[in-house]
């Protein structure tokens, strides 16, 4: 039999995820099938138990269950203690590890796909739920001069940029980004489920500036078109930040890392 892993969320109906790890598996030569899970709202644990018992050999986690599944691991690696939530979970024997690859998905799309450079660099990130929490650290890795986390409850963004115990952070409210101009904006809020934008300054792009919307859809999100509207020099989606993601998983599973362009080049629709 195939080995089998599988991507358990709720909604899952719209996850690309076994689109894109089908790829990966015949790219690599990988025996493995890969499906999706309703996951219950009620009760996460028993179903992650009931695909381990059934031979299940990892899952992807996504909305609404990282948190639980950072509870549910047995060891964690540093990346998914810093993020404080999971998205991928490997089963070895009677052990759950917990990881988590946002971070390094989003770095390696920007980095190496499209060659952002982060070294000097004055970073916005919108937003300071679990997206931006699971992206914080991997960002100041690269380097950059500064990192400006902006939230519509200014107490959240100041909560995290505590969190991140680093002088090159700061939080602060949507309202005190007068004045300041930014090389990459990175929109990790929700705003785009309603067509909406998070509400900052016109002018806060700088001259040559990038925006990055860890969202993605069949056409140019609504942050992808604020960007474009603004002068962005590159305004893109959160598609190669998916496949990047999802590649980690892979190699975490499979001790084999795909190659991800032709990938992201098969599912974009725009």
């Amino acid at each position: 039999m195939s080995d089998r892993y599988a991507v358990i969320g709720n909604p899952i109906e719209h996850s690309r995820s076994p689109e894109i790890h089908a790829l990966f598996a015949r790219q690599t030569g990988q025996d493995m099938e890969y499906g999706r899970i309703l996951g219950s709202l009620d009760d996460f644990a028993d179903d992650v138990r009931r695909f381990i018992a059934e031979g299940g050999r990892g899952l992807n986690v996504t909305v609404p269950f990282k948190e639980q599944a950072f509870a549910l691991a047995d060891e964690r690696s540093e990346r998914a203690q810093r993020a404080g939530a999971v998205n991928t979970l490997v089963f070895e024997g009677n052990r759950i590890r917990g990881d988590n690859t946002d971070g390094a998905g989003l770095v390696r799309d920007l980095g190496c796909n499209h060659r952002f450079a982060f070294a000097g660099s004055r970073i916005l990130l919108l937003g300071a739920g679990g997206a931006s929490r699971g992206v914080l650290f991997p960002l100041l890795e690269e380097g950059p001069a500064a990192l400006v986390i902006a939230n519509r409850t200014a107490h959240k963004a100041l909560e995290l940029a505590a969190l991140a115990d680093d002088p090159r952070v700061t939080g602060c409210g949507l309202d005190a980004l007068a004045g300041q101009r930014f090389d990459l904006i990175v929109n990790g809020t929700a705003a785009g489920l309603a067509g909406g934008v998070p509400a900052i300054p016109d002018d806060c792009l700088a001259e040559d500036g990038w925006t990055y919307d860890m969202m993605y859809g069949r056409e140019p999100t609504a942050f992808v078109r604020w960007g474009r509207e603004h002068g962005a020099a590159r305004a893109l989606d959160g598609l190669g930040m998916l496949v990047e993601q999802a590649a980690e998983s892979f190699l975490l599973w499979r001790g084999v890392m795909p190659d991800t362009g032709p990938v992201i080049d098969a599912l974009r629709y725009y």
